[in-house]
């Protein structure tokens, strides 16, 4: 695996699963084994990077869902078959969500993301 940052690890695997679920409705994307898989590879990519950074990030970064990423991060852990409405609220609210409020925090905070932690 490449030595990324906390921040574009959750960056790029964010960006990979908007662009997996694009278009699709909620009964087109649990039809699609595939693009199931790998979104869920991608939204645990982004919980186990979410984990990585520092509590202190975490308070500072005040709008991102750090604790639904902790509990995503727990529930793909413990199953192979995440629930299907987990799956689906992760793609819909809490990944383009996180990649949203990154983008405002980058800007307004750029010091947070100098060094993470």
């Amino acid at each position: 695996m490449l030595n990324i940052s906390p921040f574009n690890a959750i960056e790029e695997a964010g960006t990979a699963v908007l662009t997996l679920t694009e278009g699709l409705e909620k009964e087109e994307f649990l039809a699609s084994h595939l693009t199931r898989a790998e979104t869920r590879r991608q939204l645990r990519l982004m919980s186990k990077s979410a984990l990585l950074l520092s509590p202190e990030i975490h308070a500072l970064l005040v709008e991102i869902d750090w604790e639904g990423w902790r509990a995503l991060d727990q529930r793909l852990a413990t199953s192979d078959k995440a629930e299907d409405t987990l799956l689906w609220l992760a793609v819909r609210a809490l990944a383009p969500d996180t990649l949203m409020w990154l983008r405002v925090y980058r800007k307004n905070q750029p010091e947070c993301f100098k060094v993470d932690a």
